[in-house]
């Protein structure tokens, strides 16, 4: 019995001052990762993408270099203002980021523009990772706060376990009397 009320009171301290600690970081963890579950279905946080003519691979990289300039709201001007190239042979498309976040899609068989938008989901992952603070956050601040709401878990399981043994106790005694009460009463 005593080392139930040990186990729950360090339970509810840890639990207290925990939640304290990590409360903003988890609360923005939280938040940006329900927003990354939904990315695909909501294109303001990244663009649906386009579909050309499946694997036709026609192109060369000046032409996808040549068809990003020429959407203007990317502001893409050279091989230095690209982030990345994601080609995806099945649906006949690369996608062009900029480092602006704009993206550019472009058919991987004529190079045409299938479609222009801003691209929030990597902006979104840095704020949930931490990183767009500063690097050291992701693993000074995130990181903490990660283990902090494992430890959360924890005690809240144990403060939950604790409080079914009292109530099965409590019931077990409660049992036991009105069994003493009937063999007293005969």
């Amino acid at each position: 019995m005593r080392w139930k009320l040990k186990l729950s009171r360090l339970s509810r301290r840890f639990h207290y001052v925990a939640a304290l600690w990590a409360f903003l970081p988890v609360l923005i963890i939280i938040v940006t990762g329900i927003i990354l579950q939904v990315k695909k279905e909501v294109s303001w946080v990244q663009p649906p993408t386009a579909k050309g003519e499946a694997y036709a691979m026609d192109i060369t990289l000046d032409q996808v270099l040549s068809a990003a300039k020429l959407a203007e709201e990317a502001n893409i001007k050279s091989w230095q203002d690209i982030d990345r190239l994601d080609v995806r042979p099945n649906k006949g498309v690369i996608k062009i980021r900029g480092k602006n976040r704009w993206e550019v899609q472009v058919s991987s068989k004529d190079g045409a523009i299938l479609h222009v938008a801003y691209r929030r989901s990597d902006l979104i992952e840095s704020i949930h990772d931490g990183s767009f603070f500063h690097e050291w956050s992701r693993l000074g601040i995130f990181l903490p706060a990660a283990i902090l709401l494992l430890g959360l878990w924890v005690s809240g399981v144990c403060l939950f376990a604790i409080q079914l043994l009292n109530k099965r106790g409590a019931k077990k005694k409660a049992s036991q009397r009105k069994k003493m009460e009937a063999v007293g009463a005969n």
